[in-house]
């Protein structure tokens, strides 16, 4: 094995070692998507505090990934860089949904017969918004999954 090889395998290795240990920390912190109605202000100020502590460790894990594939592919890197703004940003507008619920947190009362229009909207997008956070975050481990497969393992075996 060449000596450039050898430098591309330790540093590989040095990346997966570190994406283990951040992946241990984000299932620490596992989030659950699954939205209760729980119409308690404490309630979703702590669902948001959560769910900014798992986003940001989903970031750091994410670009770590960045920074792998990047060694690697660089073509392969950038598609999933424009994936991590993305899951940035379905992120974010989770948050600001989960902030209009918390500022009012009758939308989640489900004895509530009489919710207006507005109240039902804001339900359905936390739900919506959920599902696609949820969805985002499938897509982009499985699209790193087959990236291991193709290219990572091939260097560190």
């Amino acid at each position: 094995m060449s000596q450039n090889s050898e430098g591309l395998k330790k540093i590989v290795k040095e990346h997966s070692e570190k994406l283990a240990k951040l992946g241990i920390e984000l299932a620490k912190n596992q989030f659950s998507y699954k939205v209760e109605n729980k119409p308690s202000k404490e309630y979703w100020q702590k669902r948001i505090d959560d769910f900014k502590k798992y986003n940001e460790k989903g970031m750091e894990y994410y670009n770590e990934i960045h920074s792998l594939m990047n060694i690697i592919n660089r073509e392969e890197s950038q598609m999933f860089l424009l994936r991590i703004g993305k899951f940035r940003q379905i992120g974010i507008v989770l948050i600001e949904i989960m902030e209009k619920i918390k500022e009012n947190p009758t939308i989640m009362d489900k004895k509530d017969k009489q919710q207006s229009q507005w109240s039902k909207k804001i339900k359905e997008q936390v739900s919506e918004q959920s599902d696609k956070s949820l969805n985002f975050e499938k897509d982009m481990n499985s699209s790193f999954r087959k990236f291991y497969e193709v290219h990572v393992k091939v260097i560190l075996e």
